[in-house]
């Protein structure tokens, strides 16, 4: 069975991701990229001299399956080992930073914090060069990761084993993770590393990559054919329920107890970087069986989450917001379409441009929508022959408004102002500002409401020095979410 199109029917699975609580424990890491150029060769020996120009530091490996979750909107429990050192301090850092995950992390004073750093130059990764202890953790550090497993398996739905080799997911790690899973009746997910996939034995879903799977195996795994025979080895010796297969290019393959299998197509448009992908897919998997998905429609899920994460650079995330978007593709003639990936909409102003259209754009967090956002809506639809209207996702949300909002997923916000007769596109971005998105879509007019000035209106300067111009719409008084939320918690109180 092959799958193409026809993705709606998933939005409301989606729309369901916050609802979902993932318990993930493996492997952490801290990934770092050093950008720079490679333009000369060094006087002192035959290689090349690397230029740097900028360095990114970000969660990897198990830290990186639970940044996905919370770019997905889920709540998340991270448990894995650190050492005591300054990665450690910068891994901490860049994981308190991410909305809805706890972490609980196990420092090893005998192993340091694993560093992967990647130099890329002019694009193109030249070198990575990797800082890890491999060996299996102590009898009494495996004590504490089990312990704090233990306590966080009653809060959580879905169990991902993110597996990188680096010691944390030893056999006795994995057999007493994977047992007291199914004894709570969890699905248990595993990214598999070694090439005996006995060790996994009981987890309810194995997600290799086509090597890996061509490792455990020992033949040829290229074909669908082929890669349906080599998971039904592994499903014939009761290791799992159903062995998803990543196959890069190829897209994935889903391969069940009961004999069903599907083959999904990449949905991936162009690939910049691949780093972290299989981590999206597994992530996205869980975060949509926690729903209560079935496995191809939560492959389907993860499939796309992959296509959008391959296309950027670095250990990159797909957000609800993008899955959203690429569920509901751009598409000229389909004019009831109006949810839109960053992409997608910029192609659509483009076009409307071309068209002689003039375009307008404004945004907010619009949570529980009223009447004063009706109006700075309406007002900014009639300053041009076409509305685009921003929304901020969920985690850009929470750090602006704290850990109570938003009421409303970005999903039903952007939802609800789709439905509106004023409003042309809608498209959810992740930073906290719209800055990036206004630079990219070249906006006639940017619209706000009076209570900014144009000093503090965010990317007016962008649209003035192209020639645009700045709306700053009247408001109902009276009327913000804020207060509403205030309102209904003296009701509550009363």
């Amino acid at each position: 069975m092959t799958m193409s199109g026809g993705y709606e029917s998933l939005i409301p699975t989606l729309g369901r991701f916050r609802g979902v609580r993932c318990l993930v424990l493996g492997d952490v890491m801290l990934d770092r990229f050093i950008y720079g150029s490679i333009s000369r060769i060094s006087p002192e020996a035959p290689i090349p001299v690397f230029s740097v120009e900028q360095e990114r530091d970000m969660p990897g490996g198990a830290a990186n399956v639970a940044r996905n979750l919370s770019s997905l909107g889920c709540q998340s429990i991270l448990i894995g080992l650190m050492g005591r050192d300054d990665a450690a301090a910068t891994l901490t850092s860049r994981l308190n930073e991410l909305p809805g995950m706890q972490t609980l992390l196990i420092e090893d004073a005998g192993r340091p914090t694993t560093v992967k750093t990647r130099y890329v130059a002019n694009g193109q990764q030249v070198l990575r060069a990797d800082q890890e202890q491999t060996g299996r953790a102590g009898e009494e550090v495996e004590k504490q990761l089990l312990q704090a497993y233990a306590t966080a398996l009653a809060t959580t739905d879905v169990v991902i084993l993110s597996d990188y080799g680096k010691g944390v997911l030893s056999d006795n790690v994995l057999r007493q993770a994977i047992a007291q899973a199914r004894a709570a009746g969890r699905q248990v997910l595993a990214d598999p590393k070694s090439r005996n996939f006995e060790k996994y034995r009981s987890v309810s879903v194995l997600t290799p990559n086509r090597h890996e799977l061509q490792a455990a195996c020992a033949f040829d795994c290229s074909t669908d054919d082929e890669v349906v025979r080599g998971a039904r080895v592994t499903l014939a010796h009761g290791i799992c329920k159903a062995m998803v297969v990543t196959r890069g290019k190829d897209g994935m393959s889903i391969v069940q107890e009961d004999g069903r299998t599907s083959h999904l197509r990449t949905a991936a448009r162009e690939v910049f970087d691949v780093s972290g992908a299989g981590d999206t897919v597994i992530a996205t998997m869980a975060a949509a069986l926690g729903t209560g998905a079935d496995l191809v429609d939560a492959c389907t899920l993860a499939n796309i989450a992959a296509g959008i994460v391959v296309g950027k650079r670095g250990t990159a995330v797909a957000s609800a917001g993008e899955i959203l978007a690429a569920l509901r593709p751009y598409d000229a003639e389909a004019e009831s379409y109006k949810l839109f990936s960053q992409d997608s909409v910029i192609q659509l102003a483009e076009q409307w441009r071309r068209d002689g259209l003039t375009v307008a754009f404004t945004n907010g967090c619009f949570d529980l929508l009223h009447p004063g956002h009706i109006a700075l809506i309406d007002q900014a639809r009639r300053e041009a022959n076409r509305l685009i209207v921003g929304v901020n996702s969920d985690a850009s949300v929470r750090r602006l408004k704290g850990a109570t909002r938003p009421v409303q997923s970005q999903l039903a916000r952007a939802t609800v102002l789709a439905s509106l007769k004023s409003v042309d596109a809608v498209v959810i971005f992740e930073e906290d500002t719209p800055l990036q998105l206004i630079e990219a879509l070249e906006p006639d007019v940017l619209v706000k409401g009076s209570d900014y000035t144009l000093e503090t209106v965010v990317g007016a300067d962008v649209v003035l020095e192209r020639g645009g111009r700045i709306k700053l719409a009247d408001l109902i008084p009276g009327h913000s979410t804020t207060n509403t939320l205030k309102r209904v918690g003296a009701s509550n109180l009363g």
